[in-house]
């Protein structure tokens, strides 16, 4: 039949698997999951636990492990196709014709099964025997046990180009070269792939062979040879897809609810020898897209722990720009940064595994290490650099394309950024003003300061309201304060406005504005226009109230780019998710009504204020 991976995660996806196996056990329900008796071993207290989000089952106490279709065969004694069957009909889905193609690629995988499963066997008597004792020497350098060394499957690959070729000679050529053992070259014998390394086995999520890593045990005989080489892709194995020691990983995670990611195979393996057998490792590459979602079927927040160095470090960033665009609730990433210089495997030797513990109990978030990372990437000593700054936080945010993450995400990354590059002041209280006194004069700003505000303010195209809210701010340079967490997200969104925003933003650090003083037009910004809807712009309105009116006006203005990215994102949708486009679409329109409402308002209270003062003027 032809069953591909993604049928046949569609058929799981379908079948409720609570259901399925509720029909033999008696199932208690405990949070999200549910617990029973083990049906595979005696037990009188349940540690076989079932999680339909997941989609798996497990029990703590045998270790018997599987999906829908592994207990239609392990516990029904069904044959796969049989579950199968079975299982499609429950879900309302037809299974596909028989396909000749797909049935000899089944059988071929099953060829290439046996190639791996041989050279195991044969690298792992190699590290047995005299070919295999610098290896061995290698090994008890490092410290691993005896029963580490069983557990991971550590073999030898011998020297010379035909040694395996030789020694697996059952197996026709072309398998040993679509295996990966062997290379095959143009008006050349074919030769061994893996010579004179110490040997690892790469194993599917079932603990079955695949592949193969081997590390170079002499660097000094071959200098341009790669440290550590893995076999190349194959219908077994594709390391985009793959995460090393995951099927030993799994069932550890489960238990400790949490899983590392580390950067190589002697860094899982250091750690599996200090007791901690939830990590995996990438196939020598960055973390992909298809690793990530590996990580999130088993855990919600995978930790990652690269070395302290600089290479390590950019690993873990590329790690993070391919995990923001999958982003979604509950599922993120946390980040442990070693000391400098250091592996997990250096650390765990000179300091034990407590303080390795202590790094993974203090691991910080994806935001975190975002924000840490851009903020220390170049210099901030200029306006120049923070504009890069918040452009490069920006840039990252939109990469994220669950729209309520997106938002929290800019939200939090621009209050970081508004703190750190506008922090808060401390006002220096001033004398009262005393009536009959002498007026008091208007904050200044530095020449330099006023001249590029007015330079900002006075060029461009700026529509009213935000035009309005600019000249409220200078009128009311106290509110620039109040309102700062806003104006600095709505800096970060509109590039229109936004550089007069960082600029008033930027001022109010050389202001004395407690005492509510405009800043004065001739020196910092053009004078309000002499007509406007706006009743806190008017020389007559009571300063309380005009405070009032233009916090509601600032807020309007904040709020009036999300509205519109928000409706641009729902009509891009249209063609991937039409009904729930349609109905967001809806909802962000009535919105869109309510804020003109509200500005409609706040013109027609200036109009009524216009109005009375008209009447109570004597007649002529």
């Amino acid at each position: 039949m032809a069953l591909s991976p993604q049928w046949l995660d569609e058929l799981r996806a379908r079948i409720t698997l609570s259901t399925v196996i509720g029909r033999h056990v008696r199932l208690q329900k405990a949070g999200r999951e549910f617990k029973a008796c083990c049906p595979f071993h005696d037990e009188k207290t349940p540690s076989f636990t079932i999680n339909d989000a997941k989609g798996f089952y497990h029990c703590f106490g045998c270790g018997a492990h599987g999906d829908a279709i592994r207990w239609m065969t392990d516990q029904r004694g069904l044959a796969f196709m049989d579950a199968v069957k079975e299982l499609a009909v429950e879900a309302g889905m037809e299974v596909p014709a028989p396909d000749p193609q797909s049935a000899r690629r089944a059988e071929e995988r099953a060829g290439l099964q046996d190639v791996t499963a041989a050279a195991q066997e044969w690298f792992v008597d190699n590290l047995r025997s005299a070919d295999g004792a610098a290896a061995r020497a290698y090994l008890a350098k490092r410290g691993f046990s005896p029963a580490t060394m069983r557990e991971f499957g550590f073999g030898y690959a011998p020297e010379g180009r035909q040694a395996l070729g030789r020694a697996l000679a059952r197996f026709e050529e072309p398998l040993l070269v679509e295996a990966g053992m062997r290379i095959a070259v143009e008006e050349r014998d074919p030769y061994d792939r893996f010579r004179d390394r110490l040997m690892l086995p790469i194993q599917d999520a079932r603990g079955r062979v695949i592949a193969f890593g081997g590390r170079m045990l002499d660097a000094t005989s071959n200098p341009k040879a790669p440290k550590y080489l893995n076999s190349p892709d194959t219908p077994l194995f594709d390391k985009g897809r793959t995460l090393y020691n995951l099927h030993r990983a799994a069932p550890a995670a489960r238990q400790s609810g949490r899983m590392i990611v580390v950067e190589g195979y002697m860094d899982v393996i250091a750690l599996a020898e200090a007791g901690i057998g939830e990590a995996v490792a990438p196939m020598g590459t960055a973390l992909t897209e298809q690793q990530l979602e590996l990580l999130w079927r088993h855990v919600e927040r995978p930790i990652l722990c690269f070395d302290g160095d600089a290479a390590g470090q950019r690993a873990a960033m590329r790690a993070i720009e391919r995990a923001l665009p999958l982003l979604r609730p509950s599922h993120s990433l946390a980040i442990v940064q070693l000391p400098s210089g250091l592996d997990p495997d250096d650390l765990l030797r000179q300091e034990g595994r407590q303080a390795l513990e202590n790094l993974l109990v203090d691991a910080r978030s994806l935001l975190e290490t975002l924000w840490q990372f851009e903020s220390d990437a170049a210099p901030l000593a200029s306006p120049e650099d923070k504009a890069g700054l918040k452009q490069r936080l920006l840039d990252h945010t939109e990469a994220i394309q669950d729209p309520d993450i997106r938002a929290l995400y800019r939200r939090e990354l621009t209050e970081r950024f508004s703190a750190f590059a506008f922090p808060k002041r401390e006002w220096t209280p001033r004398a009262p003003w005393k009536k009959g006194g002498p007026p008091r004069p208007a904050p200044t700003l530095a020449p330099e300061a006023a001249a590029r505000l007015r330079h900002v303010i006075s060029g461009g195209a700026r529509d009213s309201l935000a035009a309005a809210v600019i000249a409220g701010l200078a009128r009311f340079p106290d509110q620039i304060v109040r309102h700062e967490e806003g104006l600095s997200d709505l800096a970060m969104r509109d590039q229109n406005v936004g550089p007069a925003i960082d600029l008033l933003l930027e001022a109010a650090e050389a202001l004395d504005s407690s005492g509510g003083s405009p800043i004065s037009p001739i020196q910092g910004l053009p004078a309000p226009p002499e007509t406007s809807r706006f009743a806190f712009l008017d020389e007559g309105t009571d300063p309380v109230d005009a405070r009032e009116e233009l916090a509601e006006a600032v807020s309007l203005l904040v709020e009036r780019p999300a509205l519109e990215a928000a409706l641009a994102d729902a009509t891009a949708r249209f063609e991937s998710d039409p009904e729930g486009a349609f109905a967001e679409q809806q909802r962000l329109l009535r919105r869109k009504l309510e804020f003109e409402a509200r500005l409609g308002q706040m013109a027609s209270k200036r109009a009524s204020r216009a109005r009375q003062e008209s009447d109570s003027r004597p007649a002529d």
